[in-house]
């Protein structure tokens, strides 16, 4: 690890890496990221960049530039998942349980390198850099949480990158428009009626009839969206009974749809609940469904999309397009109060997110890093030219 006890530090990209690393072995659940906060702010605090207090538990914000002009802002996520590692890095998790399978530890590791590159050029600002290190991604309360403590105030634009395991080192993505989906959680409870397994006539079977509604919710998307739209309904739990001879009174399934687009999202809740209380109608039961809304979808600004590929072109870096993603992002609840775009960062990954063997390559981080410090310092110039 790189020595951070003095204020005049400069870190290199090959620190960067190592605070990555560090991350990696130490991860934290949303919510928990206390060791990780106060790991950051120390950090921060030896490249010489202010730390503003806005009453977090967990998280940090912080200050470059002179407090004048324009406020842009860089944003990552820091918080790992229940997921048990089985990377065999030699860096790997060494809190049994928890890891960073989504590559939070990168992001937070791109940008410190962001903050050191924006200090060393703090004096050509036009105007300030707001760092934000947010928790609880992985649970979508962390952008609320930051919203609500202030953290967007003052703020004319706002920056966010993910890594992309398919996309090759080198390559950053980014599309105008939506780029991931809008995400909801569903619960069907199926009431039928309790017998004994060996005399089902006289019982209504919810299992039964749960497999059937499972069956057909995969119509809505086939036969109820168009398809040059993009619409997932995924069922990922089904619980019901607790013994091997009673047919139960009660299951219940729960899953989630991703949508990009509010009418599509309008579309699928009506047509889930119309063939969940179908379904169940016709097999004498009945289907109470029950919706947890969840971030909506991230949608780009066109002129911060434009800066962003007019950055990463300047750096020598690929650009492609048409990258979008059914994952869902809070990164959108920033979107909803100001003028935001995400990319993603081409990390020549393996496996895809959430999988307890992800990983990617590092050889990524230092182009990351001077991508977010690039953009930051023209969507300023764009604030302060229309502004």
């Amino acid at each position: 690890m790189p020595s951070l006890s003095s204020s005049s530090t400069v870190l290199t990209a090959e620190d960067w890496i190592a605070i990555r690393r560090h991350l990696h072995r130490f991860p934290e659940l949303s919510g928990e990221e206390y060791e990780t906060t106060a790991y950051i702010k120390r950090t921060l605090e030896a490249i010489g960049v202010r730390i503003v207090d806005y009453g977090l538990k967990t998280g940090v914000i912080a200050e470059i530039g002179n407090g004048e002009g324009p406020i842009a802002a860089l944003r990552a996520d820091i918080d790992a998942l229940p997921i048990q590692e089985e990377t065999g890095l030699p860096f790997a998790s060494e809190i049994p349980g928890k890891m960073h399978a989504c590559g939070h530890d990168f992001h937070t590791a791109v940008l410190i390198g962001a903050a050191q590159t924006l200090k060393l050029r703090e004096q050509e600002l036009p105007g300030t850099i707001r760092l934000l290190f947010q928790p609880a991604e992985e649970r979508a309360k962390g952008a609320k949480q930051l919203i609500e403590a202030g953290a967007l105030e003052g703020v004319g634009a706002i920056i966010g990158q993910h890594n992309k395991p398919d996309l090759p080192v080198g390559t950053i993505g980014i599309d105008a428009g939506p780029i991931m989906a809008a995400s909801d959680g569903f619960t069907v409870t199926v009431k039928g009626v309790a017998t004994h397994a060996a005399v089902p006539e006289a019982g209504v079977d919810p299992i039964v009839v749960a497999a059937q509604i499972v069956s057909a919710l995969q119509t809505i998307t086939g036969r109820s969206i168009s398809a040059q739209e993009r619409a997932v309904v995924s069922v990922t739990q089904i619980h019901s009974g607790n013994t091997w001879n009673v047919i139960p009174d009660t299951a219940i399934l729960q899953g989630t749809v991703r949508s990009f687009n509010e009418e599509v999202h309008e579309r699928i809740k009506e047509r889930f609940a119309e063939i969940a209380g179908g379904v169940a109608a016709a097999f004498g039961a009945e289907a109470s469904v029950r919706w947890s809304g969840g971030p909506p979808p991230v949608v780009n600004d066109p002129k911060l999309t434009q800066l962003a590929k007019e950055s990463a072109f300047s750096l020598g870096l690929n650009v492609a397009s048409g990258v979008t993603s059914p994952a869902s992002e809070d990164f959108s609840f920033y979107q909803q109060k100001v003028p935001g775009v995400f990319l993603f960062v081409g990390t020549s990954g393996s496996q895809e997110w959430h999988h307890p063997a992800f990983e990617l390559d590092e050889a990524a981080l230092p182009d990351a890093s001077a991508l977010l410090a690039e953009l930051a310092i023209r969507a300023l110039g764009g604030l302060n030219t229309s502004g």
